[in-house]
C-alpha cells in the first residue's frame, strides 16, 4: 500500500463524527508494528496484555514500566503511520499524580509513544487531568480493567446491573470532562456501550462491547490464533497462525534429519 500520513487525534475525531469505525490493534515488537501498519490500522495499542501473551505472566499486574519502555521503542522502530497508545502498567500511576506523570511521560520521551492508556474511572481524574496538562495524551479504559480484575470478581462482564451501569457512565462521563481523547469499553453489555457511545463527544473502542462503539481493538496474538491459553467469546479468530507455524518447524526437523536440509540450493560454492 501506499505510504500513509501520521494518523493523529484530531482525524480520530473527525473519524467519529463522520460515523466512520476506527480500526485499532496490539503490536508488541518491530515486526508486529510493521504488520499492523502495512494492513492499515488506524491506532496500534502497545498493551499490557504483552505480559501474558508475550511474557508468559499470568496477568497483566506484573508488568513493569521498563518492560512497556522496551516493547514501546521496538514498535516504534517501525515508524508507524497508526498513532501508537502505550499501556501504563499497573501501580506505575495508581499511588499519586506526580507518579502518573512522571511514568506517562517516560512513555513518551523514552518509549516514543504517541500517547498513553490507563484503566479506572472518577478516581483517575486527577491522574488524568494532570498528565493532560503535561501535553501528553491520554486514552481512558472502562469496564473490565484487566489490572483489578481481581478486585472485580475475575474476567467478566461489568455493567450488567443498574448500579454497575451508572457507574460505568458516569466514569465515562468525569474522564472526558478530565480530558481523554478516546475511551476504551471492554467486556460490556452492547446496550451500555451504545448508550455511552451516543453520549460521548470523543471516540469509544469497543472489546467485547458489542458493534455500536465508533471502534474496535483486538489482541494481535489473539486473532491471528498465536496464543491459546484461553479465548474470550468477544475474539474472532482471522487466522490460525500457530498451527502454520508448528506444521512449518515439523517439516524443517524432518528435513534436518533425513538430510534434505540444507540442499545444494541453499549451499555456498
Amino acid at each position: 500500500m501506499a505510504q500513509r500520513s501520521k494518523v493523529t487525534l484530531p482525524q480520530l475525531q473527525a473519524m467519529k463524527e463522520r460515523g466512520e469505525r476506527i480500526t485499532m490493534v496490539t503490536a508488541y515488537d518491530y515486526p508486529s508494528s510493521l504488520l499492523a501498519d502495512r494492513a492499515g490500522m488506524d491506532m496500534i495499542l502497545v498493551g499490557d496484555s504483552l505480559g501474558m501473551v508475550v511474557l508468559g505472566y499470568s496477568s497483566t499486574v506484573p508488568v513493569t514500566m521498563d518492560e512497556m519502555i522496551h516493547h514501546t521503542k521496538a514498535v516504534m522502530r517501525a515508524n508507524p503511520a497508526a498513532l501508537v497508545v502505550a499501556d501504563l502498567p499497573f501501580l506505575s500511576y495508581q499511588a499519586s499524580v506526580p507518579d502518573a506523570v512522571y511514568n506517562a511521560g517516560r512513555l513518551i520521551k523514552e518509549g516514543g509513544a504517541d500517547a498513553v492508556k490507563l484503566e479506572g474511572g472518577q478516581a483517575m481524574v486527577p491522574m488524568v487531568r494532570a498528565i493532560v496538562n503535561a501535553g501528553i495524551p491520554v486514552m481512558g479504559h472502562l469496564g473490565l480493567t484487566p489490572q483489578s480484575a481481581v478486585q472485580l470478581g475475575g474476567f467478566r462482564v461489568q455493567g450488567r446491573s443498574e448500579a454497575e451501569e451508572e457507574k460505568i457512565a458516569a466514569d465515562a462521563a468525569a474522564l472526558v470532562e478530565a480530558g481523554v481523547f478516546a475511551l476504551v469499553l471492554e467486556c460490556i453489555p452492547a446496550d451500555l456501550a451504545r448508550r455511552i457511545t451516543a453520549a460521548l463527544p470523543v471516540p469509544t473502542i469497543g472489546i467485547g462491547a458489542g458493534p455500536d462503539c465508533d471502534g474496535q481493538v483486538l489482541v494481535y496474538h489473539d486473532l491471528l490464533g498465536l496464543f491459546d491459553r484461553f479465548r474470550p467469546k468477544f475474539v474472532k479468530q482471522y487466522a490460525n497462525l500457530a498451527e502454520a507455524a508448528v506444521a512449518a518447524l515439523e517439516k524443517y526437523r524432518d528435513e534436518v534429519r533425513q538430510g534434505k536440509f540444507p540442499d545444494q540450493e541453499h549451499s555456498f560454492k
